[in-house]
């Protein structure tokens, strides 16, 4: 099997719609109150409202760029915060978080 979908939680839709459109040019179709799908992110996936900051620690959705100062610029931009950055064999990444407190990263290639 494969992963088909990614489903993160989202405190407000438009905080979220404003971050990922402008950091990464997603686009967005909301399903009601309580639901907003994403596309053109490499994987199709959606936001669920929720009403608290998810916790840390979870499973880690991880975005690629072939330039990792620019994708953290826009990042920063809109207001999103770097929480590390760091090296690895192979390649450099950074973790941040959104507006409502996912953390995802991005990574790219030595």
């Amino acid at each position: 099997m494969k992963i088909d979908y990614v489903e993160l939680p989202a405190i407000d839709f438009a905080a979220t719609k404003a971050f990922y459109g402008a950091a990464f040019g997603w686009t967005f179709e909301e399903w009601g109150d309580a639901y907003m799908a994403f596309s053109n992110a490499g994987l199709e996936g959606g936001f669920r409202k929720v009403s608290e900051r998810p916790p840390r620690g979870g499973a880690l959705v991880i975005l690629y760029a072939d330039d990792l100062a620019t994708a953290e610029k826009a990042v920063m931009s809109v207001g999103g915060e770097i929480a590390e950055r760091h090296d690895f064999p192979g390649g450099r990444r950074i973790h941040f978080h959104d507006p409502s407190g996912n953390e995802l990263a991005i990574w790219t290639k030595a």
